[in-house]
Parts: C-alpha cells; sequence; structure tokens
C-alpha cells in the first residue's frame, strides 16, 4: 500500500486534454475520474475548466491536471491556450451517436495542429453501458484507432467502466516516454505543465509504444 501523499508532494505533473464533440461526456469522465462522481444533469461545459489527481504508477507520483472544455465551435478561440503543454489527450466520442465519431477525424486534425503530432492520445467510445443504441462498432473505433496510432477503450462514465484504466493507461505511457528520456539525458524533469517546469518533449519516443494500437479488454 503506497503511503498518503500531500496534494502539492509529487514527481511528475502532466497536462491531459479532453477533447470531443459536446455532449459525448467529456465532464462526466473527467469527474468520474477526478471526484468519482456523476450527474445525470450535467450542463455543457462553457469555456473550461481543469481537475487534478495523483495516481501511483512504478513507485512515482503522478499528479494528472485534466482539462475540459466544450466542443462547441463558438468557444473556439481558447483553442492554443487549452492545448498548450498537453502531453496525452483523451479524444471522446459518443457510441450511440455516429456524427460524434466522424468529428473524431477533425478533432484529431486540431489536436495535431496544436500540440507535439506523438502526444500519446487514447480514443475513448463513451457511453457504452446504452448497448441497446450502440451505432458505432468497437470495431470500427478499433479500426480507427489502429490506423491513427492511437490507444482506445470503450468507456461508461455512468456505470464508471474503463474510466480509471483509461486515464491511467494515458499516464503510464507519457511517464514512460519521459521517464526514458530522463535516464538517456541524465535529467529528471519532473513537469509537463508550463509554468511549472521545462516542457517535455515527447516526440519520436512514443511510435514504438504503440505499434498496433491498443486494445480495450
Amino acid at each position: 500500500m503506497a503511503a498518503y501523499k500531500a496534494e502539492d508532494d509529487y514527481d511528475y505533473l502532466f497536462k491531459v486534454v479532453i477533447i470531443g464533440d459536446s455532449g459525448v461526456g467529456k465532464s462526466n469522465l473527467l469527474s468520474r475520474f477526478t471526484r468519482n462522481e456523476f450527474s445525470l444533469e450535467s450542463k455543457s461545459t462553457i469555456g473550461v475548466e481543469f481537475a487534478t489527481r495523483s495516481l501511483n504508477v512504478d513507485g512515482k507520483v503522478i499528479k494528472a491536471q485534466i482539462w475540459d472544455t466544450a466542443g462547441q465551435e463558438r468557444y473556439r478561440a481558447i483553442t492554443s491556450a487549452y492545448y498548450r503543454g498537453a502531453v496525452g489527450a483523451l479524444l471522446v466520442y459518443d457510441v450511440t451517436r455516429h456524427p460524434t465519431f466522424e468529428n473524431v477525424e477533425r478533432w484529431l486534425k486540431e489536436l495535431r495542429d496544436h500540440t507535439d503530432p506523438n502526444i500519446v492520445v487514447m480514443l475513448i467510445g463513451n457511453k457504452s453501458d446504452l448497448r441497446h443504441l450502440i451505432a458505432v462498432s468497437t470495431e470500427d473505433g478499433k479500426s480507427f484507432a489502429e490506423t491513427e496510432s492511437l490507444y482506445f477503450m470503450e468507456t461508461s462514465a455512468l456505470e464508471s467502466t474503463n474510466v480509471d484504466d483509461a486515464f491511467s493507461e494515458v499516464l503510464t505511457q507519457i511517464y514512460r516516454i519521459v521517464s526514458k528520456k530522463a535516464v538517456d539525458t541524465g535529467d529528471d524533469a519532473a513537469s509537463a505543465v508550463p509554468g511549472e517546469g521545462e516542457k517535455i518533449n515527447i516526440k519520436d519516443d512514443v511510435s514504438a509504444l504503440k505499434k498496433g494500437g491498443c486494445c480495450s479488454n
């Protein structure tokens, strides 16, 4: 059992963004992961909010700073600040609404336009609890993820299915890249959030980890 660590006592701080169309469940994924809460009446996020949670990975305390913003076009002015310094992303669609899956490609392009192209990205098919309403098959999600070298999981923020696993996988992969770089350079940079230390350049280190995409159990 890991010893309790104060909220500001961490080894690494990683910024992760959640992107995707409005209404796909981004805010509930954030609240389920960081506070274990879910709201059936959650309203569209206006602007940006972020929450934090710390995890233990390989004996190190990883603090995730997870940013959530609205999917509506009218909030696009926040784009560059929202993406700045992000080393991980959850790209979310709603498995019951095929248009949200069709828009994943546009979101991925925007993400890659504003971040390092090798940012750790997890494609999330959310609302998997609504099995009778499925409009996007698991195979379609996996196929897109493999084509784009993304990790992939289907989640339910409502039932808490795979939510922790999805965030943990992203954070673990970022940590492995960063710790490998620290070993290679003899540096122990402990932050990937601007203003909290050097921005960690993860370029070129992700591809070997992502070959074949990732899979959901």
